[in-house]
């Protein structure tokens, strides 16, 4: 079976691995929505354009831009609920790795303590025999 210590590290390595995959999440929902900005403010410097096409169909021109906002919101409502959860992983990643600290601190402690018995125990032991 394996030990508390050993678990506490798994457990600490996906706890990392969540952080990772939220934190990858929040990137791409920022990432579509400047995209989503960048198209919006695209659309509206050719409606302004003498050459442009928005003349003839300026309602194609007005659904795009109000499409890209549209999504540029909906990636930010992302990018924030991403954010709250990445908040919340670290919250956890760092409450389980404090746990690991304190097993992996309390065994080196046991540890020496029984080397330190050891030797007490090998120093009478010498002293019996002489």
């Amino acid at each position: 079976m394996s030990t508390r210590k050993d678990r506490l590290k798994k457990l600490v390595k996906v706890q990392e691995q969540l952080k990772a995959l939220h934190e990858t999440r929040h990137a791409t929902f920022l990432a579509a929505a400047n995209a989503a900005a960048a198209e919006a403010s695209e659309l509206i410097g050719h409606f302004d354009q003498d050459n442009s096409l928005s003349g003839l169909f300026p309602d194609l021109y007005h659904r795009r831009i109000a499409q890209a906002v549209v999504r540029q919101e909906k990636s930010l409502e992302g990018a924030r609920r991403e954010a709250g959860l990445i908040a919340a992983a670290t919250a956890r990643a760092n409450m389980v790795e404090r746990a690991y600290k304190d097993v992996r601190n309390r065994d080196e402690r046991e540890r020496s303590d029984r080397e330190r018995l050891d030797l007490i125990a090998q120093k009478r032991g010498h002293e019996a025999d002489e």
